[in-house]
């Protein structure tokens, strides 16, 4: 175990830190606001800064959600990695862009996640704030039930309790 830790600390590294930007291969797409890429050799789990996607079984939100992250960043696509930190579970926390597009903010214009106001530091709030007015404004994805969808760290929250 102790050589996979050394492993994963050497990929975070090799990401950059500060904010400093890399590129990175899509290997596969979790959910909506998680996936797996590769550099190099080193295989690495990220989540995406700022955003907080539905849970799979939030149907079909959840679903929709990976539907759209698959979209914009299929796998073998190069993405650009600003990272952030490392999360709890030992995953990187980023901002991706594919193509000059930041995939974390394009999922809260299509409502296919929500501003995840806990964790917003180091992300540009202004934009954040303004996409998901306009996505509930036009009741994209997960604005499409008044109100919103149940937010995901609540359901988290409510399941744990």
């Amino acid at each position: 175990m102790p050589d996979a830790l050394a492993l994963v600390a050497a990929a975070l590294l090799s990401l950059g830190g500060g904010g400093a930007g890399s590129d990175a291969t899509v290997v596969s797409v979790g959910d909506g606001d998680s996936l797996r890429l590769l550099q190099g050799e080193a295989l690495i789990a990220v989540r995406l800064a700022c955003i907080d996607a539905p849970e799979l079984r939030q149907r079909p939100h959840g679903q929709a959600s990976r539907r759209v992250l698959r979209e914009l960043a299929p796998v073998g696509s190069t993405v650009q990695v600003r990272r952030f930190s490392t999360d709890r579970y030992g995953r990187l926390v980023a901002e991706l862009s594919h193509r000059g597009v930041n995939l974390n903010q394009r999922l809260v214009e299509r409502g296919a996640a929500f501003v995840y106001w806990a964790y917003i530091r180091g992300c540009d709030r202004q934009t954040y704030a303004r996409l998901e007015t306009e996505a509930r404004l036009r009741q994209l994805g997960v604005w499409d039930l008044p109100g919103g969808l149940e937010r995901p760290w609540e359901l988290r929250a409510r399941s744990r309790r």
